[in-house]
C-alpha cells in the first residue's frame, strides 16, 4: 500500500475518532476549559512519542509511522481546534482559563510524548 493511501487510511479513522472522543469528554464536564480537545491532544502525544520511539529501535515498520503517526494522530489531534478554543476564551473574558489551557497543553503534551518515549525505550530499549 502506498503512503499516501496508509495516511488517508489513517487520518480517516483519527478524525471521527476525535469528534466522539470531544464529544464523549465535554459531555463529562460542565466548565469553560477545552477538557476534549485537551484530552485528545495530550494522548496523541502519548501515542507519537511511543510510536516514534519505537521507531527509533527498528520495532515498527515505517509504514505504521504513515498510518497511524501522520495519518490517524495528525487527524486525531488538533492544533487548530487549541487555537481557536485558546482565542475565544480570552475574547470571552475568561483569560486565566486561556493561559492555563496554553501552559498546561504545552506542559502535559510534552510531558506525554516524553512518557511515551521512555515506554517505548523500556520496552524495546534492551
Amino acid at each position: 500500500m502506498t503512503t499516501a493511501l496508509l495516511v488517508m487510511l489513517g487520518a480517516a479513522v483519527g478524525a471521527p475518532c476525535r469528534w466522539g472522543l470531544d464529544r464523549a469528554v465535554q459531555a463529562r464536564h460542565d466548565s469553560v476549559f477545552p477538557w476534549g480537545t485537551f484530552t485528545i491532544n495530550v494522548l496523541g502525544s502519548l501515542a507519537l512519542g511511543l510510536l516514534l520511539g519505537a521507531t527509533s529501535f527498528s520495532a515498527v515498520p515505517l509504514e505504521l509511522v504513515a498510518l497511524v503517526g501522520t495519518g490517524f494522530a495528525g487527524a486525531f489531534t488538533t492544533y487548530s481546534t487549541f487555537s481557536l478554543e485558546t482565542v475565544r476564551l480570552f475574547e470571552d473574558g475568561a483569560r486565566l482559563v486561556a493561559v492555563a489551557n496554553v501552559v498546561a497543553s504545552l506542559a502535559v503534551g510534552l510531558a506525554a510524548a516524553l512518557a511515551g518515549w521512555y515506554l517505548a525505550v523500556a520496552l524495546w530499549g534492551g
